[in-house]
């Protein structure tokens, strides 16, 4: 595999053909943030909080780095006011849906984000896709997936998959960066358990025994 030649940040890059700029950056050392990536999924280019900025033959674009592939010769700069700007703003709005994930709060602190900037809409779930791939791609269960679409757009388990194969599984438990897929998984043994809708004793209340 031959080798590629640019500039991140000043540096000098050296990657494999077919890497893309997130992978060469993270080689060298250099921090991109992410939210939607994984090592071992293909890249989604979901969160947009990766993007950077390319200087190719006088050029000057926004990328999202993650999906955009390494080329020889390429300027590409990481951290810019522009570039700071976006990824604040994006931040924000994503603590609108989930204001209390610790991840996106260290980003918020780095970047200068207001957490209260948009009205809340606490979904929880930012549509980063790393559990509904991760089932999919690595584990090929296909346990779980997004409903709806837009601003109604959510995660949900498939009831009868996720009855059989998640109680013993639940490594997508680890990438979730918000609270949201937790609360979903809860929410499906809830609703599919034999003892939902059923009336359960509480301890103290007359007809308890023992």
């Amino acid at each position: 595999m031959s080798e590629i030649r640019l500039e991140i940040d000043g540096k000098s890059v050296t990657a494999s053909e077919g890497m893309t700029l997130l992978e060469a950056a993270r080689g060298a050392g250099i921090k991109i943030p992410t939210l939607c990536y994984h090592e071992k999924l293909e890249p989604f280019g979901g969160c947009r909080l990766c993007i950077v900025e390319v200087e190719e033959r006088g050029w000057t674009k926004m990328v999202v780095s993650c999906v955009f592939p390494a080329a020889e010769g390429l300027v590409v700069r990481t951290r810019s006011e522009k570039i700071d700007r976006i990824r604040k703003m994006i931040i924000e709005l994503l603590l609108a849906h989930a204001p209390d994930a610790f991840e996106l709060l260290d980003l918020a602190k780095e970047y200068g984000a207001d957490r209260n900037r948009f009205e809340k809409e606490a979904s929880f779930c930012i549509h980063c896709g790393l559990c509904v791939r991760y089932c999919a791609e690595v584990k090929g269960k296909h346990a779980i997936g997004f409903v709806d679409r837009g601003v109604r757009k959510e995660i949900a388990f498939v009831p009868e998959i996720a009855a059989n194969e998640c109680w013993n599984c639940k490594e997508c438990f680890e990438l979730c960066p918000t609270e949201a897929l937790q609360a979903a998984y809860v929410l499906t043994t809830a609703m599919t358990s034999p003892l939902s809708g059923a009336s359960i004793p509480v301890p103290g209340k007359s007809g308890d025994h023992g």
